[in-house]
């Protein structure tokens, strides 16, 4: 594990670590409170022992927080005020702690404890800042309670695509890492000038050209690429969901205050746009139901954890899809085809559960892929940007699930495809050729 993932996971304990200093602080504010009555005084010999846990605990909370703050996810502005509320929260934490010892200033009891207040006050507006970075600026906001709640249309003329169909579904689908002061990869969603805008990649919305729009690569990818959205293991748009954003990005060109009705063609999506609105009962995608149905009874249900973590120390990339039966997919992360003679023990252990294998851009050859025989569940296998030749063909013809293979820019032949086709499982062949398409 390299250093700077094993800052991100410490950076991610700050959500936890926070609520320290606020335990404590609360604490040693509600025994200064009560040490002011006949029957608890003794309780204010604790609060500057409390306080000075406080104070420890809020130092370590700016640590950790700032260790998240270096994943470059959140509002700049939202994250600069909460940094320098933290420190300061540290800081006036330590200070009362000197003040309660009385080891170096001694001041009134009352108006000790009225100054008391503001720390605790401080606290919540500092923690306050940390949930609008977390769920967003509208998560706790007086406009929540004003906002006026957009009227559902009642029928199809009154439906205006982005309002009421688009922006609900970016909301419901991508609003946790894309929405309010949490914006992963550098990406806001919250309105058309922010996909306009867009993040790190670039703009996410090419108006008029789905194709061109990063926003709808990343929901069409393979779930099992590391770039496809909406990421770590949430779950995927729905097919309907997908069609109307390429639709909108196509034929109302990414706009918005744009009624469905004024858009030509719009009768080839309305029936999508209806169940949404649940204004029509939802429609299966018989090729997903069937899918979900098709599962293999052969896949074990159990998987061997050793041989999953020895491959991960190994520069795997291993994700469970499944648990019951134990689905993985696997990754190849170097680029070294002695790799694969190091992880061959490993990959015998685990040759039931592998259904999604990829080995894209490898430099291996078929000897190095030999054991791909013993892969009886593979479903999905990518090997583009291998120098494998027809005599793969041969083996893979042989795995009764595969469905998806990718052999793009390999030295597979028209011959070797046509010998593939023949394998009654397979459904796609991607390859540099016409005819494996």
């Amino acid at each position: 594990m390299i250093l700077s993932d094993i800052l991100t996971f410490l950076g991610r304990l700050h959500p936890m670590i926070v609520h320290l200093p606020l335990g404590f602080l609360i604490l040693a504010f509600l025994f200064r409170i009560l040490s002011h009555t006949e029957k608890f005084q003794h309780l204010n010999q604790a609060v500057s022992l409390v306080l000075l846990a406080g104070t420890i605990a809020a130092i370590l909370a700016c640590v950790f927080g700032y260790l998240l703050s270096l994943t470059g996810e959140y509002d700049r502005t939202l994250l600069r005020n909460h940094k320098w509320m933290g420190i300061t929260l540290a800081l006036v934490s330590f200070v009362f702690y000197l003040l309660s010892s009385g080891r170096w200033i001694t001041i009134p009891d009352r108006i000790f404890t009225i100054s008391f207040t503001g720390l605790v006050l401080l606290m919540v507006y500092t923690g306050h800042h940390g949930g609008m970075l977390t769920h967003g600026r509208e998560y706790i906001n007086l406009k929540i309670l004003t906002k006026n709640k957009r009227i559902k249309p009642a029928s199809m003329d009154q439906v205006y695509l982005y309002e009421d169909v688009v922006q609900p579904i970016f909301e419901a689908r991508c609003g946790q890492c894309h929405g309010g002061g949490k914006n992963k990869g550098g990406l806001s969603m919250e309105s058309i000038n922010d996909l306009l805008t867009g993040g790190k990649s670039g703009p996410a919305l090419v108006s008029g050209h789905s194709l061109e729009s990063e926003l709808y690569k990343r929901i069409t990818l393979s779930v099992s690429d590391e770039k496809f959205m909406p990421a770590n293991g949430k779950p995927p748009l729905k097919s309907h969901e997908i069609d109307i954003i390429k639709w909108w990005i196509d034929h109302a060109d990414g706009l918005e205050n744009t009624k469905l009705t004024d858009i030509k063609g719009n009768d080839t999506i309305r029936n999508k746009v209806a169940i949404v609105l649940g204004m029509a009962p939802p429609q299966e995608n018989k090729e997903e139901v069937f899918t979900a149905q098709k599962i293999n009874p052969n896949i074990p249900q159990i998987f061997d954890s050793s041989a999953v973590e020895n491959l991960r120390k190994k520069d795997w990339k291993v994700r469970i899809m499944m648990h019951q039966p134990a689905m993985l997919d696997l990754t190849k992360m170097a680029s070294n085809a002695s790799d694969i003679k190091d992880a061959l023990a490993d990959l015998k252990k685990l040759s039931g559960n592998i259904i999604w294998l990829n080995l894209a851009g490898d430099k291996l050859t078929e000897k190095d892929l030999a054991f791909l025989s013993d892969l009886g569940n593979l479903e999905r296998l990518r090997l583009e940007g291998n120098p494998v030749s027809d005599e793969l063909c041969n083996r893979l013809k042989d795995l009764n699930n595969l469905e998806v293979v990718n052999l793009n820019e390999t030295k597979v032949s028209p011959i070797g495809l046509d010998l593939l086709k023949k394998s009654p499982s397979l459904k796609r062949i991607y390859s540099g050729d016409p005819a494996g398409k």
